[in-house]
């Protein structure tokens, strides 16, 4: 029996279907239950997502945190429920606004910002997704929280849509965004069209639309589980330290190691053993670590 499929899977997800579909969709192609992504897209959104394959569930919290980059389209002159265009249109206004007063609004939004989840949103509260509750008429309290815009450009502006580019922190909500940004331009504004382009390293140029995906090219289009934290340094072990490691030792740091609270460990002939820690006391401890297939 051929070994199940492992690793990452960089999806272009299309729109019209949940990121539960995709892995669904991922779960069927490939025979395997194991199957989870890594940062949610809504419905209306299309772009990268990346699934993971078997153990790679295991490496999602790391991926789930680099930053990511979308281009949106937003509408404004409307300001809609679910703050995009799914939802139901709850205020129109005029764009009294004109083109020298957007500069100022972008640069409002860019670097650290404190950013209040959209209310139809998956985030729960005792228990329950936030999105059940607004649909029951529940009132709920959703706090701001700390996000990072890294960059907002203007692609284009055609009255009532803005084009933007946006380069941001995990968590943050590009749907919450768009709302705000209508309402500091006084006009209201919400999502029309969502594309995310890149997630850290993982980019459109190499993600595999979802239709064409088969069980015969699976493994074409699976990388290997390390892909996952590519971001983190690597340090190269020794047989025996490898051995140690495995066992849920400690080996000491060498100067010929990477200085990185976070590493991706690597036994001799390139073999990814998974991720260790440094400690204080200048050694490698075993953090989230996998048995060779």
């Amino acid at each position: 029996m051929p070994p199940l499929p492992e690793g990452i899977l960089n999806i272009d997800k299309p729109a019209g279907i949940t990121s539960h579909d995709v892995v669904n969709r991922v779960r069927r192609v490939a025979g395997l239950r194991r199957v989870g992504h890594a940062g949610t897209l809504d419905p209306l959104a299309t772009g990268v997502l990346l699934v993971c394959l078997g153990r790679a569930t295991r490496l999602v919290e790391y991926m789930m945190g680099q930053p990511k980059t979308y281009e949106v389209v937003i509408r404004l002159g409307q300001s809609t429920d679910t703050y995009d265009a799914d939802g139901e249109v709850v205020a129109e206004r005029p764009c009294r606004f004109t083109t020298d007063d957007l500069p100022p609004a972008l640069a409002q939004f860019r670097g650290p910002i404190q950013q209040r989840p959209p209310i139809y949103s998956a985030l729960k509260k005792e228990g329950q997704p936030l999105y059940k509750l607004a649909r029951q008429g529940v009132q709920v309290e959703v706090k701001a929280r700390a996000v990072t815009i890294y960059e907002l450009e203007q692609l284009a502006f055609d009255l009532p849509f803005l084009t933007l580019r946006i380069i941001c922190s995990s968590g943050t909500y590009i749907r919450s965004l768009a709302h705000d940004l209508g309402e500091r331009l006084g006009c209201g504004g919400h999502v029309a069209a969502l594309r995310r382009t890149a997630v850290g390293e993982f980019t459109l140029d190499t993600a595999v639309p979802l239709d064409t995906l088969t069980p015969e090219h699976l493994n074409t289009h699976t990388l290997p589980l390390d892909t996952a934290v590519h971001h983190l340094p690597a340090v190269a072990f020794t047989e025996t330290e490898a051995a140690h490691l495995r066992q849920g030792q400690t080996v000491p740091w060498q100067p010929a190691h990477a200085q990185a609270k976070l590493a991706r460990a690597y036994a001799p002939e390139n073999l990814f053993m998974g991720i260790v820690q440094l400690q204080e006391t200048q050694e490698w401890q075993p953090h989230k670590m996998f048995h060779p297939a």
